[in-house]
């Protein structure tokens, strides 16, 4: 594989920002995808806590190209933005800002790669009820994906944020034809949704690394015929995901939907199409087992 021999004044900045942020893998993804098609671009990571100065600092820097943006800033990050897409604006938060000479366009992957991600894994999301945990930015972008482009029976949202709850459970009544129901994320709410589920997507950072031994979900309320879809990534089989296969139900892997919607963000920021097999690889290898 080729590798990236110099960084100079012309090389192109792509980065990561978030809080927390060291455990992504995005760096390595990306720089490996560079490395591969001999592109003069860097990726590396920020933990940022002020998102508004981050974006004044990105929209001062001629090559700073774009940027991956997750938890917690996904939404408060469209406030500072010069142009958004109408589905994403419609959606209410994004993954991914490109620099286009100062201006900044924010717009969102998480939900055709979460998409994507479902149908190969052979998951029928028509006539389906869904239970989906969290409300935040990812959440919000899963769920406009599935009420948009899929014709869903009901979708059951569940978050320990009751405002922010709300408000998607609101945005998607407003802007979608499924049938919403949500409540706050509790033992006795969880435990009356997941018997009705056909698929149960956690959108929490509930079983990521370093804290692989947590779950949502007590296994023994998972029933057959069920699908899990946790978008979780690192470690690559989290307990829910371990769980539920223990029980014979389908599976979606976290890797799934972040590899996806990773081939979309270096697409955007390079213009090239991006190395696809390159990319699985290295996240396979980067990945706690």
């Amino acid at each position: 594989m080729p590798k990236l021999t110099s960084i100079s004044a012309s090389t192109q900045l792509c980065a990561i920002i978030g809080n927390p942020v060291s455990h992504s893998l995005s760096p390595a993804i990306h720089n490996a995808a560079f490395s591969e098609l001999g592109l003069d671009f860097v990726y590396v990571a920020f933990r940022v806590e002020n998102i508004e100065h981050a974006l004044l600092g990105m929209r001062a820097m001629d090559n700073f190209r774009g940027m991956s943006v997750t938890i917690p800033h996904k939404i408060e990050a469209m406030k500072y933005l010069d142009e958004i897409p109408d589905v994403d604006r419609h959606i209410g938060s994004i993954n991914t800002i490109i620099n286009e000479g100062g201006r900044l366009v924010g717009l969102g992957t998480d939900g055709p790669g979460a998409l994507k991600a479902i149908a190969d894994a052979g998951v029928e999301l028509a006539g389906s009820n869904i239970l989906l945990l969290g409300s935040g930015g990812a959440a919000r972008a899963i769920a406009f994906a599935m009420a948009l482009h899929t014709r869903l029976t009901q979708l059951v949202l569940l978050d320990i944020n009751k405002t922010l709850l709300q408000q998607l459970a609101s945005d998607l009544e407003m802007g979608t034809n499924v049938s919403i129901k949500y409540a706050e994320l509790t033992p006795t709410s969880l435990a009356a949704s997941i018997g009705k589920a056909d698929l149960i997507i956690n959108c929490t950072p509930v079983g990521m690394h370093p804290h692989e031994d947590s779950s949502l979900i007590p296994a023994e309320l998972l029933r057959p015929g069920q699908a899990i879809f946790d978008i979780v990534y690192n470690p690559l089989e989290t307990k829910l995901c371990a769980e539920a296969k223990a029980r014979g139900l389908k599976v979606i892997h976290g890797v799934d939907m972040f590899t996806n919607q990773a081939v979309l963000q270096f697409e955007r920021f390079t213009g090239a199409h991006a190395p696809v097999e390159v990319m699985q690889r290295v996240v396979m290898e980067n990945l706690i087992p």
